[in-house]
């Protein structure tokens, strides 16, 4: 409950980008990780990971979809890459409770602006946290490094949107943590209902709009997070 909670009251803050995806101008490829695994690995491609990730490090809002597109997916291929690591940063700031005040203190702010970079910083792609840093720096005046933070959540989203429709099994949402699937269905403006694992790697989760109407549901890929797993925790 507390992990929905969490991820709830942090959404208040993807409302102000929202209207800037535009999701239905992205273009829809199923992945190949074998390729990508050679593009982000050949040090003369436009696509080798160490570049990408300094460039998003640095906050480089000159960065494109080709290249989120190869940094997100690319970070399922990499050896440290465990989807079900907690974050210790991430649990200690959500005891704090600051997340349930609509109107943030200076002071709030400034804590979670400490966690959240943080956690960040042990993992670059927790967009929970990004918008909870997003909120803070908004909430402290600081605009332009709060819009910087929207950029790079928006283009992860459109990451995960570029891999599939999510509308059936054949054209499932990939995802490398499954709490990006609650912000994406929430930067669509839809509220999850049930959320269903169908064997061996897929989810499926249904959705209302606005105004608590079904709308069926979306498919998620979570097949290379569970192939990593199980090879880095053979016992569990």
């Amino acid at each position: 409950m507390k992990r929905v909670i969490f991820i709830i009251l942090a959404l208040v803050a993807l409302c102000q980008a929202k209207a800037q995806i535009a999701f239905d101008q992205i273009k829809r490829e199923v992945p190949n990780l074998d390729s990508i695994q050679a593009e982000i690995t050949d040090p003369i491609s436009p696509y080798y990971y160490p570049r990408l990730m300094e460039e998003f490090e640095r906050n480089d809002t000159v960065m494109k979809l080709d290249k989120y597109r190869r940094l997100y997916l690319g970070a399922m291929l990499q050896e440290d890459y465990d989807a079900y690591r907690p974050s210790a940063y991430r649990e200690q700031h959500k005891g704090a409770g600051i997340y349930n005040h609509s109107n943030l203190t200076g002071a709030e702010c400034d804590t979670i602006i400490k966690y959240a970079t943080r956690a960040l910083a042990d993992n670059p792609f927790d967009l929970v946290q990004m918008l909870n840093l997003s909120r803070a720096l908004r909430g402290l005046g600081n605009h332009a490094l709060a819009e910087i933070w929207n950029y790079k959540l928006r283009m992860i989203l459109m990451a995960i949107i570029s891999t599939g429709t999510g509308a059936d099994e054949d054209n499932a949402w990939y995802v490398i943590e499954n709490s990006h699937e609650y912000v994406l269905l929430g930067a669509l403006g839809l509220t999850v209902k049930n959320h269903l694992f169908i064997e061996p790697y897929l989810e499926y989760i249904t959705v209302t709009d606005p105004e608590g109407n079904p709308l069926g549901g979306f498919y998620f890929n979570i097949q290379t997070n569970l192939e990593e797993y199980w090879r880095k925790h053979p016992v569990d």
